[in-house]
């Protein structure tokens, strides 16, 4: 498995699509921060997102916004108009009196959000900007997206059997694509999405991640890389802000906690299939970055989820 599938694997995703939405100008709804990250696609008309400190960003038909990690947002019809909180607009909808429905200018949009329900989460979800746009589009990706876009109307429209989950599916194939559009499309300067589209460090990545239990050395991995020794770790660091080697401790005790919560292995297991082939060298590791025993973290969060 190659780098990113593996860290978008581990964040268990799970999606959720609003039902399509119909708004008449004049319209704003405005969503706090919570711990959801929302998409909104754009069936008909114009509309207008805005994230605090950026400028509002206009959405034309065909267009997604993912606003990453529950960031506060409005969505309106127009850059400068008024926005009501999203609990009372879901209110009305509810009560079966929805707002915004008059005959001015129509705009209709799908919406839905992405829970990360691993209680791991990769040091790449806060890399992600305050907002990504995903224009309409020819190509590959953006093709995809308007055919996933497509299957969710239809279901949305014509609710059957399964329609939930297969919503719910539909929306995490979104996330991926909007995730791989942005790395193969923006000009992206450092860090983890860097990284995962620079060919040489990206090599390096999916060596650590597909044989986490390796014993790893930095020749290795440069190897991997195609670079020498020191100019690989002079990029991997300007890239993640860490060494390869710390990279991989990192990774190392993010996959031991997610197993510690998935499995019943016991610690010596779990200290192999991350590397370690000393269960006391791995129970001190683990404790000096988590701040706890692998057991005692094993307790502690199997104890919250009663």
């Amino acid at each position: 498995m190659d780098a990113l599938s593996d860290v978008l694997d581990s964040l268990k995703l799970k999606g959720v699509v609003y039902q399509k939405t119909r708004f008449t100008a004049p319209w704003g709804v405005s969503i706090g921060k919570d711990q959801y990250s929302q998409f909104w696609r754009l069936l008909k008309g114009t509309c207008f997102i805005k994230v605090p400190g950026e400028d509002p960003i206009k959405m034309n038909e065909g267009d997604f916004i993912f606003v990453p990690l529950g960031g506060a947002h409005q969505i309106m019809g127009k850059p400068d108009s008024a926005c009501i909180p999203a609990p009372k607009f879901v209110e009305s909808l509810r009560s079966g009196n929805p707002m915004f429905q008059g005959d001015e200018d129509e705009t209709i949009l799908i919406g839905g959000h992405f829970e990360f329900t691993s209680t791991v989460i990769h040091p790449f979800v806060h890399s992600l900007p305050k907002v990504i746009k995903i224009n309409s589009g020819q190509n590959e990706i953006r093709m995809w997206l308007e055919q996933a876009a497509t299957f969710m109307n239809a279901e949305l429209s014509t609710p059957r059997a399964g329609s939930q989950v297969i919503l719910g599916r539909l929306a995490e194939v979104v996330f991926m694509l909007i995730i791989r559009a942005y790395i193969e499309e923006a000009d992206v300067a450092q860090g983890f999405l860097r990284a995962f589209k620079d060919p040489r460090i990206s090599a390096s990545l999916n060596c650590m991640h597909t044989a986490p239990e390796k014993e790893w050395t930095l020749s290795q991995l440069a190897s991997a890389a195609g670079m020498s020794r020191s100019l690989y770790c002079k990029e991997f660091k300007t890239l993640l802000g860490e060494t390869p080697l710390s990279y991989l401790t990192n990774w190392r005790i993010l996959k031991a906690k997610e197993i510690l919560l998935a499995s019943r292995e016991n610690i010596s297991e779990i200290a192999e299939r991350v590397g370690y082939q000393s269960e006391a060298a791995f129970n001190r590791l683990f404790k000096s970055k988590v701040g706890e025993t692998p057991a005692s973290y094993r307790r502690a969060a199997l104890a919250n989820f009663k």
